[in-house]
């Protein structure tokens, strides 16, 4: 099967020299494209960190991080963040919407910041899948925690990136919810044909993911 992203001897280290945090610490390796990988590990793992990395919102000490073919960090920072929008999507914990926008603009915000053509039909069907076409002219103070994530999973989604990098998306939502917000997401990356990416600290989602990469202490300690 095809690698989406490919990490080389990852390292990213906080704090002093004396007192180094190591929170990435010499990681490898390799997800593969149309998979639902979880990344697990406690809190202060290293996880979220190797997962902002992985999507270049931060560098790293050293080593390499490839998307496809691309090595994201011989890119510059403006070349950065054109690729991000053009290949990454992301989904946080804590939504990241604009609150003066309405959700229809939230989710199309990426591509006009790329300068593209909006196909209303695609927005519209994908609005549909996440149950929201009816809250497209509402803002995000009116929905709930559930359909704020829902918003911002379509968001994601909306420019077809290659890979979706969810970080803890279920953490600010109740179980039920975050059930639902699982399932939506590992359906939608399967309908699109995208590769899913989520950190997460609870068991039964990593258990219903295709792979499972466990973190702890800034290394890779399991894989299934």
């Amino acid at each position: 099967m095809e690698t989406i992203v490919k990490v080389e001897n990852l390292i990213k280290y906080y704090g002093t020299k004396d007192n180094p945090v190591k929170a990435v610490d010499q990681i490898d390796l390799e997800i593969e494209r149309g998979l639902f990988t979880v990344i697990a590990g406690r809190s202060g793992s290293g996880k979220s960190t190797l997962l902002h990395l992985m999507g270049g919102l931060d560098r790293p000490d050293s080593g390499k991080v490839y998307i496809g073919e691309q090595d994201i960090f011989e890119l510059n920072r403006n070349e950065l963040a054109k690729f991000r929008r053009r290949k990454i999507g992301f989904v946080f914990q804590d939504f990241n919407l604009i609150p003066s926008l309405t959700v229809w603009e939230n989710i199309i915000l990426p591509m006009g910041l790329e300068g593209k053509n909006i196909d209303k039909t695609a927005i519209e069907k994908l609005l549909s899948n996440v149950g929201l076409s009816d809250k497209k002219d509402m803002l995000p103070d009116t929905l709930s925690g559930g359909q704020k994530q829902r918003c911002a999973i379509a968001r994601a989604m909306a420019a077809n990136p290659a890979i979706i990098l969810a970080d803890e998306p279920t953490g600010n939502l109740d179980s039920q919810t975050g059930l639902e917000i699982v399932t939506l997401l590992k359906q939608s990356v399967k309908n699109y044909g995208q590769t899913l990416v989520m950190i997460t600290h609870d068991k039964s989602i990593a258990r219903i993911a295709d792979s499972a990469i466990v973190i702890k202490d800034g290394k890779v300690v399991g894989r299934t």
